[in-house]
Parts: structure tokens; sequence; C-alpha cells
């Protein structure tokens, strides 16, 4: 009896081996099966990304009627579009294009340009928006020099620099007589940049109050030919900030705190009886000193 159990054991012993290795080769086969199933499939995908009807064929651009002269945006975009991802994927694929390079590209050629988005007319053309930033301004460095003429830069409603102005204002571009501030600006840079091509306007955020003070001067008689913003710690008057002189076209100069434009403009109005701002008699006028005006005439 012993004998006859002894080698039904060792007969079932055997049988597990034998189940664990079909479970193991199924298992194989399976993985197999889905591999390759899997390259079939990223062949399928790789064919039909290179078949003509997925691949972008031209570029459409819009919004890009006030360019100013460089390279053309739809040829900076086809160039980016040339090529293959791992030599695999087009770049040109109607699903897989690189935009970000393709944006960087054309602002890098163009800092006028603000935005850039993206559409398709179909599957064969990419439809590149532009959106332009707004020239409200000239700024022209940090301060005038007599009997030079400036070399200026526009700038949007944030301060920020993106175009020289050419010499000449084409026709594609904001001439300086249609800006909502046809002065020039002198001031400083933020961050003490040196170059001002895509820098800001130090002190941006007061900007706008001080252009538009600029703006209302030609109700006092005179309208104004330059703004200059300047940092001048050691004044009585400008608590260590930053001081306005608003060169008039009539020859005077007017002097206040940046950040003061109310007071100042209150204080020019009740003075405005004595002052003559418009015949180019008075040398300056002082408006540092809250409530007070200092005016000085020319030859004394």
């Amino acid at each position: 009896m012993s004998a006859r159990r002894s080698s039904a054991g060792a007969h079932k012993g055997a049988a597990k081996p034998r189940l664990a290795d079909r479970r193991r080769q199924s298992r194989r086969r399976l993985w197999i099966l889905v591999s390759i199933l899997a390259l079939v499939a990223l062949g399928a995908i790789f064919f039909a990304l290179d078949r003509p009807a997925l691949r972008i064929r031209s570029v459409e651009v819009r919004g890009a009627d006030t360019l100013l002269p460089g390279p053309a945006p739809a040829d900076l975009a086809e160039g980016v579009l040339a090529g293959a991802y791992f030599r695999l994927v087009p770049k040109d694929s109607a699903f897989f294009y690189p935009a970000q390079k393709i944006r960087a590209a054309i602002i890098a050629a163009h800092p006028e340009i603000a935005a850039i988005s993206f559409g398709r007319d179909g599957l064969r053309t990419l439809v590149v928006k532009v959106s332009m930033h707004t020239a409200v301004g000239r700024w022209c460095g940090l301060a005038p020099t007599a009997g030079v003429a400036p070399y200026c830069y526009f700038f949007d409603p944030s301060g920020f620099i993106y175009a020289a102005v050419p010499e000449q204002d084409a026709s594609t571009t904001a001439p300086s007589s249609s800006l909502v501030n046809s002065f020039p600006l002198y001031a400083p840079l933020a961050d003490n940049a040196q170059e001002p091509m895509a820098a800001t306007i130090a002190r941006a955020t007061q900007l706008p109050d001080a252009l538009a003070f600029a703006r209302q001067m030609a109700s006092f008689g005179s309208p104004v030919s330059a703004v200059v913003v300047r940092s001048d710690p050691s004044s009585p008057g400008s608590g260590g900030g930053a001081e306005v002189d608003l060169l008039l076209a009539s020859g005077t100069r007017v002097t206040y705190v940046l950040g003061h434009e109310e007071d100042a403009f209150s204080a020019l109005t009740s003075a405005k009886p004595d002052l003559d701002l418009a015949s180019g008699s008075l040398d300056y006028v002082d408006l540092r000193f809250p409530g007070k005006v200092y005016f000085k005439k020319k030859g004394e």
C-alpha cells in the first residue's frame, strides 16, 4: 500500500511543472501577440501621418498687415515645419506640428507681435493668427541731446519696448502723429537694462498718469514737446523718487514729482492766471512742493 501511494504522489508532482510551463508559454505567446499588434499599430500610425492628406502644405498668416520689415512669418513657419521628429514623424503633420517653436521663431524676428495663436483651415493649411503690440508712444533714451536727432522705439501701454521707429514712418507702422502721445518720452529702463529692445521702461505703472498730465498741458497754453522722467534722490521735493520735466513747445520747463500728477494739476490750475506758458517768457515752473508754485522768468 505504501508503494502505491509513493508512485501516485510522484505522478502528481510531475504534472504540476508541466501545467506551470504551459501557463508561462501562454503568457509568452500573449505578450508576443500584443507586441506584434503594437508594432503593426505604430507602423500604421507612422504610415498614416506620412500621407499627404495629413500634412501641412501651406501657411496662412492673419493679422499681420502692420508688420515692420523683416522675414515673412509664413516663411519662418515653413522653415520650422521642415524635417521630422526622430526621422519618423514629419514636423508638418497636421496633428503634431511644433507650435511653440513656430511662435518663438516669428516673435524673435518680429518683436512687434504680442501674441500668436494657431488654427487650421482643413488639414493641409496652418493658420497663424498674430496680435500686434499697440504703440502708445516713443521712448527716445534717457535725456534729449541738443542738436542730435534721437533714435526712438515704440512702446506699448505696459511700457514694453518692442520695435525701433523707422527713420521715416512707413505706411506699415504707426506714424508719430497718430500715437496717443505724439511727444517723445525720455526715461530710464527697468532693471538697469542696457539694450532697449524687449526692455520695459522704469516705473511703467506710473507712466499712464504722467503721459495723461502731459497731454493736458495744451489747455494751459502750450503743448508738450517732450517728457523726461529722471531719478533725483537728492531733490527735496522728490522724496527719493523720480521727477518729471515737461518740456513745452513754448520753451518753458514744468517740473513735478512723478505720481503726484493730481496735485501738480491742481497747483497749476490755481496759478494759471499768473502764469504765461504760451509765450515762452518763463524759464521754468516748479510744482514739486505740495500746494506751492515756483517759477522763474527768463532773463532774471
